[in-house]
């Protein structure tokens, strides 16, 4: 089976129904000045209005420095905690956007728009539904 495959949803009838797609944004937290990086957040606001206005947007947002992360595993029934990001890497997670699109065309479209991806990595994952979660709030 396909990437492609795995990335749209069949309703009643054979029907396409749009799936959700996480789209991580990924950069090194050091690629943007300041003046840089207050810009990215007015187009990335700006990119959520659109994806409202079109349907297409569930929720978004920026994450704070990797330096604020705590790391949470558990072993043998401890928990034990870490201080700063799970690993060392050269692209940190800086954000994230959940959308609604028809296809993983559609995804890749929307992830171009992204401010980001000029500079990092927009990584697309379908969201898998399972039963039993809650009813997302509106």
């Amino acid at each position: 089976m396909s990437i492609r495959e795995l990335s749209v949803r069949l309703g009643s009838g054979g029907t396409l129904i749009n799936m959700k797609y996480m789209l991580l944004v990924y950069l090194d937290e050091h690629a943007l000045n300041e003046t840089e990086r207050e810009h990215c957040y007015v187009e990335s606001a700006q990119l959520a209005r659109d994806l409202s206005a079109s349907g297409k947007y569930l929720s978004a947002g920026p994450l704070h420095p990797v330096a604020t992360a705590t790391s949470v595993r558990v072993r043998n029934g401890k928990r034990l905690v870490t201080d700063g990001p799970f690993a060392e890497t050269r692209e940190q997670l800086g954000g994230y956007y959940l959308i609604d699109a028809k296809d993983l065309d559609d995804a890749m479209s929307i992830a171009e728009r992204i401010p980001v991806s000029k500079v990092g990595t927009i990584e697309i994952r379908p969201v898998l539904e399972i039963k039993g979660l809650p009813e997302q709030k509106t």
